[in-house]
């Protein structure tokens, strides 16, 4: 069984509360970043819908796709229970600290993939019962937080857009500040990378 919430109300609402710590990274346009950052063999360019099915592997198997963040063999998804075109799921994995990436931590997700919108929602959690009655617990080490990654645009010129808020008890400027390479990284994030080269058949050069 899947957990019963709707995931985009309740990062709306943590948007939305002046205590929260948040951040939206500016959208990047995927394609001109492979034309002026990469060399890429076959020459390759992406359309939504194949931007949309990284997503849809990351969100699944984030250990794959975040090797920078995600600790290798820890992630483990659930069973996905499909209603539309939503897909819900949860997951579990051992991620780095935003504020001290020397250590990792247990982190329980609960996913929301809107095929139609091509939206991901990822509701961060305190506790999980899996349907085998095992029973995890989060690590304590940082605030809960919720996520958001879609595609935009237009389909031959596709957006990566990405957000996330930290359920803290007030904004945390040194928190947030540690997003802020992300923010100024000139390539492409690590996900899109491993979608090219392992799912896609591509050779990288960065530029």
């Amino acid at each position: 069984m899947t957990i019963k919430i709707d995931h985009q109300t309740v990062l709306e609402q943590a948007w939305a509360d002046p205590r929260t710590t948040k951040l939206e990274l500016p959208p990047v346009r995927v394609n001109e970043v492979l034309r002026e950052r990469y060399d890429v063999q076959p020459p390759f360019a992406y359309t939504g819908a194949q931007l949309w099915d990284m997503e849809s592997r990351k969100a699944a198997a984030p250990d794959k796709y975040i090797p920078t963040v995600v600790k290798p063999g820890s992630a483990e998804k659930f069973a996905s229970e499909r209603h539309g075109h939503y897909e819900d799921f949860t997951r579990i994995s051992e991620q780095r600290l935003w504020a001290d990436p020397d250590r990792y931590e247990l982190v329980i997700e609960h996913v929301r993939l809107d095929h139609e919108k091509r939206q991901a929602f990822f509701v961060g959690a305190e506790r999980f019962e899996a349907p085998d009655g095992r029973v995890f617990t989060a690590g304590t080490g940082q605030p809960l937080f919720h996520v958001e990654h879609s595609v935009a645009g237009p389909e031959d010129d596709p957006l990566n857009l990405w957000r996330i808020v930290l359920l803290t008890d007030a904004p945390d400027p040194e928190l947030a500040a540690g997003f802020e390479s992300m923010a100024k990284d000139p390539y492409l994030r690590v996900f899109i990378e491993v979608h090219l080269q392992q799912d896609l058949g591509r050779k990288l050069v960065r530029r």
